[in-house]
């Protein structure tokens, strides 16, 4: 029996250079041609949905969705981006971090440890 798949993310803000807090993120994953909602939570102060470590994930085609609008509507800012989504595969077994870099014109992501 193969070790767990679990997944990870942390939003930073990169304009204030902060973690991102109370940014809504769901986790999806997709069956035949539906995406069907496994999680759902907000990043806490340092920007980290802990619970999501709790999903314990399948190999196969992932999405994590970020209502960065939302995130910078609250900070009282216009942003090009309302919402940022992420789409990755799973193949391997063990932890895959989903990090998301922020900024109201702009986003980056990578494949964290």
């Amino acid at each position: 029996m193969g070790r767990e798949r679990t997944i990870s993310t942390h939003v930073l803000d990169t304009s204030i250079g902060r973690p991102a807090s109370g940014v809504a993120v769901t986790l999806l994953r997709q069956q035949g041609a539906a995406w069907i909602e496994a999680f759902a939570g907000d990043t806490d102060a340092d920007g980290r949905v802990p619970a999501l470590r709790d999903v314990s994930a399948d190999a196969g085609s992932w999405r994590l969705t970020f209502d960065a609008g939302s995130y910078f509507h609250r900070r009282g800012l216009e942003s090009f981006y309302t919402v940022v989504t992420v789409d990755f595969v799973l193949r391997a077994d063990g932890h895959h971090h989903v990090p998301l870099l922020i900024s109201p014109f702009g986003y980056s992501t990578y494949r964290g440890s």
